[in-house]
């Protein structure tokens, strides 16, 4: 007996919605570079871009060298206080990357010597935070980190009610000492120009402070719960997945030693503000930032979800605009004001001492990477975007 008009038509459409929703995720038509040094490059004029202006742009660029960081970084324990982790003796001059549409469209300096980037490691532990909870490793980012994590550092009154978020907005007013340095601060010998007075702590997630010690707590506790040192998942998660090179380096403090199940693994910073942490080079840190342009995609591999991109680049509820160890340039809740004025407000970045910055603009399809330069980055944002036709 032949089946009715209606339900062949039901059948049809059956078939069509199962074919839809099994059918393999259409190839992503972006452009990513492959490992190594082919990374493509496109005239500006190409891109959309004003290439008389672009190059302008680069010129402003190659005579803003820092002035903040000394080249053989001998200035280091002045600023910062007694050094836990090893230095290099020398670093690259100014230089950086310009990409649009994920070509290169400008270069300057020695983009391929790994130096290191200080707090734009606090974005790469961002996005670790990000993919252990994606793993389920963290049921909800608004947990209590002392559901899982039985070290005794999350034990006190203060610390107990801190969150994975907290953490991540610089909110924790966690209290304790981290391989030596203690939360508050305190102390010329230990922190340099950056002790701070005492203060009385506040609750967690009312008060906002950027505060490394914190951030190392928050490494230490992931490293608990992945079980191998937070390199190789970087490695792994990351950098291999978006072809990065091989000569990026994650150095722990040589004290940073944890027994995690009996075996001793080190635990890394979230900076360089005593000695160690994320040595790594430009071309590297654009690949980490066209990721987050991309929406955490690389290719048709989603390396970190696009929620999680939105999350973490959203401002919190105190303090200045800023996301989940992302600085973002949503106007300041006090003055009003836009970091970066001459740019989008939906930019944020990646930024360390030095100035190492990683700026991130997906209203224009731009990356920018610019390091060891003096100053506001706004000042080479908005002669980029000087440049951009459409």
């Amino acid at each position: 007996m032949l089946p009715s008009l209606r339900n062949l038509t039901g059948l049809i459409l059956t078939l069509a919605l199962w074919t839809a929703c099994h059918r393999p995720p259409a190839k992503s038509t972006a452009y990513f570079p492959p490992k190594g040094d082919n990374w493509a490059h496109l005239a500006p004029e190409k891109a959309d871009m004003d290439a008389a202006l672009l190059e302008q742009a680069v010129s402003f660029a190659k005579t803003q060298e820092t002035t903040q960081m000394a080249p053989d970084f001998s200035t280091q324990e002045v600023i910062f206080g007694k050094l836990l982790g090893p230095m290099p003796t020398s670093r690259a001059k100014t230089n950086g990357i310009v990409l649009r549409h994920g070509y290169i469209v400008a270069e300057w300096g020695d983009t391929q010597r790994p130096d290191p980037t200080y707090s734009v490691a606090k974005s790469v532990l961002s996005t670790v935070l990000g993919i252990t909870i994606e793993k389920k490793m963290i049921p909800d980012i608004h947990d209590p980190v002392a559901n899982l994590i039985h070290d005794g550092g999350y034990e006190s009154a203060q610390n107990r009610p801190v969150t994975w978020e907290h953490h991540a907005r610089q909110t924790s007013e966690w209290e304790g000492t981290m391989w030596g340095k203690n939360s508050d601060f305190v102390g010329k010998e230990a922190f340099g120009k950056g002790e701070r007075k005492p203060r009385t702590l506040q609750q967690p997630g009312t008060y906002y402070e950027y505060n490394d010690v914190r951030i190392n707590r928050l490494a230490l506790s992931l490293l608990r719960l992945w079980k191998k040192p937070l390199p190789e998942v970087v490695r792994d998660e990351i950098m291999n997945p978006i072809g990065a090179s091989d000569t990026w380096r994650y150095i722990p403090y040589p004290n940073a030693v944890a027994n995690i199940d009996g075996q001793e693994m080190p635990s890394v910073s979230g900076g360089t503000r005593w000695g160690g942490g994320l040595w790594i080079n430009t071309r590297d840190e654009a690949r980490f930032g066209y990721l987050f342009l991309r929406q955490g995609r690389w290719n048709d591999h989603q390396i970190v979800s696009s929620d999680w991109v939105k999350q973490a680049t959203t401002p919190g509820s105190v303090g200045p605009p800023y996301g989940y160890l992302w600085w973002l340039n949503t106007p300041d809740r006090t003055t009003g004001k836009k970091p970066w004025p001459d740019a989008p407000t939906t930019s944020f970045a990646a930024l360390g001492t030095g100035q190492n910055t990683v700026w991130v603009d997906p209203e224009h399809d731009i990356v920018i990477v610019w390091r060891w330069h003096n100053g506001n980055p706004n000042e080479l944002i908005k002669r980029v975007l000087a440049a951009v036709k459409k």
